[in-house]
């Protein structure tokens, strides 16, 4: 059950701020598209399945359409090539939109170190949330989209159209 956020009550009416209503609402809407390559990716299917459900959190709907996602799940190792079209599915993402690397190859490239691994893809796109693990249990990717929630539920309804968000989108080179 989701706790109502703080406001006024009285006979028949509830008052309180749109920010905590918007933000109450996006956070327990959050649908993910995943971005899986590897072994995180299996990780991943289990936590959608019936012991975990991360449905329970309202990430039930799962979309492969990044026009229709706010939450981009990146999973697995990335390579350099495939770097390009991870930042366009990202671009392709309306706003507000929100990325959470799982696994140590997506967070740092993991044990590959080599010439042809993405060390980490908060060099082609910024990351919301962080789960370490190789892989990460479901529990920890569970965990990582609740530290997600709190993130859009205490977000102000104005900040994507801050200068600081926008000099964040331009140090990546997103319009």
């Amino acid at each position: 059950m989701v706790e109502p956020p703080e406001g006024v009550v009285g006979e028949g009416f509830f008052a309180t701020k749109l920010n905590d209503v918007v933000g109450m609402a996006r956070a327990n809407s959050l649908w993910p598209l995943p971005f899986a390559t590897s072994c995180c990716g299996i990780e991943f299917m289990a936590t959608m399945a019936s012991h975990y459900d991360l449905a329970r959190f309202g990430s039930e709907r799962v979309s492969f359409s990044p026009r229709q996602a706010d939450m981009l799940m990146v999973m697995g190792t990335i390579s350099k090539k495939m770097a390009p079209i991870l930042r366009q599915v990202y671009e392709q993402m309306a706003e507000p939109r929100w990325v959470i690397a799982v696994g140590a190859c997506a967070s740092s490239g993991g044990i590959f170190d080599t010439y042809s691994v993405l060390q980490g893809i908060d060099k082609v796109i910024p990351v919301d949330v962080y789960v370490p693990g190789c892989p990460p249990r479901p529990e920890q990717i569970v965990d990582g989209v609740m530290k997600l929630q709190e993130l859009v539920r205490t977000e102000s309804v104005r900040r994507r159209s801050s200068p600081e968000y926008q000099e964040l989108l331009a140090s990546y080179n997103i319009k």
